[in-house]
C-alpha cells in the first residue's frame, strides 16, 4: 500500500457492541485515501476478532495488538506505525460523520494550518446535540487560538483528540506522544504540546464527530482523589507553561488560574436536542465486515 494521506487511529478495548458502527463510519468516508490503525488493547471481548474481519475485508485497515496498557499507549503504538501525512483519532465507541475526513483535509490543505478543529455531536441514547466553542470558520494563530481556549479550557472542544486533525510531520519532528502514565487529561496534555509546536489553527463549526458518553462507575477512593489532584496540578503546570511560551501569561493570568477550578464539560444533551436520523449513521448492531 502506498503512503496514505491520512492515518486514522482507533484504540479498542472491550467495546464490541459499538465497534461495528465506528469502523463502518470510517470505511464509508467520502474521502478514501486513508489507513486505519486499530489497536486492540488486550480486549477480553470479541472486539479483536471483529477488527481482524475488517482488516481481512479492506486492506486499508490494519490491526495492532498489545497487552492492556491503556488508550494512550494504544495511540502511541499506532503513531509509531502511522504513515499518513495527517493524523485523525477516533474512539471505538463513537463514530464519524460521512465526510469528516474530507472536510478536515480540505480545511488543512486550503488554509495551510497545522491543526484543524471541528464541532461535534454529543450523543445520549437516540438524541444528539451539536457542541463546540469557536463559532464560524476561522484561521487563527496559535496565540489567537489560545485566547479562545483560556475562556473555556475544560471544554471537550479543546481537550480531546477526536475533533481534531494533526500534521504527522509535527508530531514526529517534536517526538510528541500521549503521556501513558496518566489516565485523565492525557488528550489535553498532548494538545498543549502540539499547539506549542503549531503555527496556524483552522476551525469549522460543522459537527464532524459523534461522541457517545457511556455511563461508567468511578470509585471515589482516597487514592483516586490523590491521583486526580496530582494530575490536575501537572496539567495546570503544562497549561500555564504554554501561555508563558506564547507571551500571554501576564495578560491572561487571572483566567489561566481559573483552570484549577474548572471541570471537564461536554455540554450534555438537553430536552431541545434533536433525534438521531438515518444520515447520522446506522443503528446499533449494524455493521459487520
Amino acid at each position: 500500500m502506498e503512503q496514505p494521506m491520512v492515518s486514522i487511529i482507533v484504540p479498542v478495548y472491550n467495546v464490541e457492541p459499538y465497534l461495528g458502527r465506528c469502523l463502518d463510519s470510517i470505511r464509508c468516508q467520502t474521502f478514501r485515501d486513508f489507513e486505519v490503525l486499530m489497536v486492540d488493547d488486550g480486549s477480553t471481548d470479541a472486539g479483536a476478532a471483529l477488527c481482524r474481519a475488517y482488516a481481512q475485508g479492506d486492506r486499508r485497515f490494519r490491526l495492532l495488538e498489545q497487552r492492556n496498557a491503556g488508550a494512550s499507549a494504544a495511540r502511541n503504538l499506532a503513531m509509531d506505525h502511522a504513515r499518513g501525512t495527517y493524523l485523525q483519532f477516533v474512539d471505538a465507541d463513537d463514530w464519524l460523520a460521512p465526510d469528516a475526513t474530507a472536510v478536515f483535509l480540505r480545511l488543512a490543505q486550503s488554509t495551510g494550518c497545522d491543526l484543524a478543529v471541528s464541532w461535534f455531536y454529543r450523543v445520549d441514547g437516540e438524541r444528539c446535540a451539536a457542541r463546540g466553542h469557536i463559532r464560524g470558520g476561522q484561521v487563527l494563530t496559535r496565540q489567537e487560538y489560545a485566547e479562545h481556549m483560556v475562556k473555556a479550557p475544560a471544554n471537550f472542544y479543546y481537550g480531546v483528540l477526536w475533533n481534531k486533525f494533526y500534521r504527522r510531520a509535527i508530531v514526529e519532528a517534536h517526538h510528541l506522544r500521549c503521556p501513558a502514565d496518566v489516565s485523565w487529561c492525557e488528550d489535553f496534555l498532548f494538545n498543549l504540546d502540539y499547539i506549542a509546536c503549531s503555527r496556524l489553527v483552522a476551525t469549522v463549526q460543522e459537527p464532524l464527530y459523534y461522541y457517545r458518553k457511556r455511563s461508567a462507575s468511578i470509585v471515589n477512593t482516597q487514592a483516586t482523589l490523590r491521583r486526580t489532584i496530582e494530575t490536575k496540578r501537572m496539567t495546570f503546570n503544562e497549561y500555564k507553561e504554554l501561555y508563558r511560551q506564547l507571551d500571554l501569561y501576564e495578560k491572561r493570568k487571572p483566567q489561566i488560574y481559573r483552570y484549577l477550578l474548572s471541570s471537564a464539560t461536554d455540554g450534555g444533551v438537553g430536552p431541545l436536542s434533536r433525534p438521531l436520523e438515518p444520515e447520522d449513521g446506522e443503528r446499533e448492531g449494524a455493521g459487520r465486515a
